[in-house]
């Protein structure tokens, strides 16, 4: 579990501190304020590989870019700061393997997933004069299409790949099948359950069979699925692939399977629907202590996030004492980070017009800038209106051109040129 991050002269900004609570954490800004490049830190942190380019430093003789962090493991807590080597141009690592952080997964807003197990991943062990141990990936670093087709190293087949495994889990019949078919039902959205179909072949020229999924109104193969069901199977399968190989590693390992999970997640709501943002980080959880059986499990979820709606899915179960929530802002050319207080906004306009999100209306820019006059006329405040919004009579034709008829504004509105109406009668 990651507990503390703190980034000096790295990143957007100066300074940034992050104490992360033990389940679940949000976060939210702008796009370009650093919400994936903490997400890179946070791997790069409990697992001293990067999942793409190293983290880039700021540059000046006064500065000493620094990352430092604090992380549970498994049998101690671990404190550690890395500067950077500007003239090996890396950010310096502690010699040897490690603490254990338990399972590190890392799903990226491209499609791509990073996993570090602590069966097969538990860094490089040098051979010894009575022992040898042989090298182990790093990491397991998926492209998108690697996802979906296979992961090699060399010669070596480090995972087949959604499309093979899918198939022969499900010829199989097995717990994997079984296991892969619990976590799609709940990730799927409630109107739109995802469930396996029998394998198809679809081209003359691809000889292997293919996935399919049973929908409402057929047989769908998954390739030709919605790129937001696509997300959800490849999500699904990957963190089957992950636990059904840690659990063979543990055993081969002779050792039990972890209970830490630590779940980075980039945008997890991109290509899903509405009704999948409302559900999908509950329904995670719920996964997650599913596949490992246990109550006892510790999962930790760092999610970086656009949607108000996933804010306002969890507020039944955010509970303060274990979870967070940051926001990034940018005034000017100046980058800052700051924890929300928690408090329930009740649907997506209250979280919208929260400090979260930062907007005035949760309505067009154009029936905001209507609305701001129209509260400013109301105030009396009529000297600073734009000239195209100075009289009621122009503030007035302008609400009837950007809002509904039902918009719960116009109520406000009307009352007060009524009103205003009787007083010069």
């Amino acid at each position: 579990m990651l507990e503390e991050l703190h980034l000096r002269g790295v990143g957007p900004a100066p300074e940034l501190d992050f104490d992360f609570g033990p389940r679940i954490n949000i976060i939210t800004g702008d796009n370009g304020v650093g919400k994936s490049f903490v997400l890179d830190v946070a791997w790069w942190a409990m697992t001293r590989s990067w999942a793409g380019y190293p983290a880039n430093p700021q540059r000046g003789l006064d500065l000493k870019p620094t990352i430092s962090f604090i992380y549970q493991a498994k049998a101690k807590k671990v404190s550690q700061a890395s500067d950077f080597d500007f003239q090996n141009q890396a950010w310096r690592r502690k010699e040897g393997r490690p603490a254990n952080p338990g399972m590190v997964v890392y799903a990226r807003v491209d499609g791509g997933f990073s996993v570090w197990d602590p069966a097969r991943n538990y860094w490089r062990i040098a051979p010894s004069q009575d022992v040898f141990a042989p090298d182990r990936p790093e990491a397991y670093h998926f492209s998108s299409k690697q996802v979906w087709d296979g992961l090699k190293e060399g010669e070596k087949h480090l995972c087949n790949g959604l499309i093979a495994d899918w198939v022969s889990w499900q010829k199989e019949g097995g717990p994997a099948f079984s296991q892969l078919s619990s976590v799609l039902e709940v990730l799927s959205s409630e109107s739109e359950p995802l469930r396996p179909g029998k394998p198809m072949r679809i081209s003359l020229e691809d000889v292997r069979d293919i996935p399919t999924l049973r929908m409402p109104y057929g047989t769908v193969p998954l390739v030709y699925a919605s790129s937001g069901m696509r997300r959800i199977a490849a999500l699904a399968y990957l963190l089957v692939w992950t636990w059904q190989e840690h659990q063979r590693a543990s055993e081969l390992l002779n050792q039990r399977p972890t209970s830490e999970i630590t779940f980075l997640v980039d945008e997890i709501e991109a290509h899903l629907h509405v009704r999948w943002q409302r559900a999908i980080v509950p329904a995670l959880l719920r996964v997650m202590q599913t596949m490992t059986k246990t109550q006892t499990a510790r999962v930790q979820t760092i999610i970086a996030t656009h949607a108000p709606l996933l804010l306002a899915s969890i507020e039944p179960i955010f509970d303060e004492e274990k979870d967070r929530v940051f926001t990034f802002d940018l005034e000017g050319s100046t980058v800052s980070l700051r924890k929300i207080p928690w408090s329930k906004q009740g649907d997506v306009v209250g979280w919208l017009v929260s400090d979260v999100f930062g907007l005035k209306q949760a309505r067009s820019r154009e029936a905001e800038r209507a609305i701001e006059a129209a509260e400013a006329f109301m105030r009396g405040e009529i000297a600073a209106l734009p000239e195209d919004l100075d009289t009621q009579d122009k503030i007035h034709r302008e609400l009837k051109r950007v809002l509904a008829g039902h918009d719960p504004f116009w109520p406000r509105w009307i009352v007060t040129a009524e009103k205003r109406a009787a007083l010069h009668a």
